[in-house]
């Protein structure tokens, strides 16, 4: 089976108020049970917000460290899961599963080089 990676993109600002997120969040855990009972679920996480980011760029012989995210956008990646699927209609699945638990855009795309490779 191939590994899909769901990327999560969430609107720059500040989280929702708990009252909005507390349902959304059991939403993720549903569906999150969901992937591991049907043995897709590889790995998820979420990240702290961009501007903790620190990025690194190779100059030469020396490697530069700036603060805060790579890009400035309006939306950046709050998280992602990876799963196994047998093709991407299925992986598009639980990206709609997915989309719908947090209502936020959602990514797929195929990794490279996993284990059916």
């Amino acid at each position: 089976m191939a590994q899909y990676l769901l990327t999560i993109y969430q609107p720059d600002g500040e989280a929702p108020p708990p009252e909005f997120l507390e349902p959304i969040m059991r939403d993720l855990d549903t569906v999150n049970r969901e992937m591991r009972e049907a043995g897709a679920w590889v790995f998820a996480g979420g990240l702290h917000p961009p501007e903790t980011a620190t990025v690194l760029r190779a100059e030469g012989e020396d490697v530069l460290l700036t603060d805060g995210p790579y890009v400035e956008a309006k939306e950046h990646v709050g998280g992602f899961t990876v799963v196994e699927a047998p093709d991407l209609d299925a992986a598009l699945e639980w990206g709609r599963k997915l989309a719908r638990a947090i209502t936020l855009p959602i990514e797929v795309r195929p990794l490279q080089g996993g284990p059916s490779c």
